[in-house]
């Protein structure tokens, strides 16, 4: 059985800190894959602007194309929205029965997590791994069962400052991977 984590995000857009988060959790949480779920709603971001979700999904395809353990995926793209985790766990534990699915949450997410949809049912059918984020602490010492820490250290970046820096005409470059620079400037992106 195949373990895949499940890396769920708007990626508006992806940038180089969730390739490289997605390498440490790999190694920490002894995966064999990490799966970027790319969300056409979170449900705790409907005010935000995303861009089109085929154009978040062909960012992530080419800050992937290196990657053989990572992959894009649009799983969410067929599901009724807001895009719930539960509903998406379930899904993919139908649709893929040779596969252990591994959700990765940021401590920003786990501190919410008590407001997730079916929060009590993910708990006790898959196995959470949390990984830091700024200003989000974790009590590793009252971590329910099934959950964990992977200290992968904090990452820089953000797909928020990658937007800020196109917006105000700064070099944004080196926060993304260099086919996904290619691709917002073809493409006109972010630049409102």
């Amino acid at each position: 059985m195949l373990v895949t984590g499940i890396f769920g995000g708007s990626f508006n857009p992806v940038h180089n800190g969730h390739v490289e988060l997605a390498r440490r959790l790999m190694r920490l949480a002894g995966l064999d894959e990490v799966w970027f779920v790319v969300s056409p709603q979170n449900p705790f971001k409907r005010n935000e602007r995303l861009l089109d979700d085929g154009l978040r999904l062909a960012m992530v395809r080419l800050a992937l194309a290196g990657e053989s353990r990572m992959k894009a995926c649009d799983y969410e793209f067929g599901l009724p929205r807001p895009s719930y985790m539960w509903n998406t766990l379930q899904a993919m534990s139908r649709d893929f029965p040779d596969r252990k699915f591994v959700l990765l949450i940021g401590a920003d997410n786990w501190a919410r997590f008590g407001e997730w949809f079916h929060a009590d049912d993910i708990l006790k059918a898959y196995q959470i791994v949390v990984y830091p984020r700024e200003g989000a602490c974790v009590d590793a010492t009252s971590l329910p069962c099934g959950v964990s820490i992977a200290d992968t250290g904090l990452i820089p970046g953000s797909s928020t400052e990658v937007r800020r820096r196109i917006a105000a005409g700064e070099p944004y470059e080196r926060l993304v991977p260099p086919p996904v620079a290619g691709f917002i400037r073809s493409n006109g992106l972010y630049v409102e």
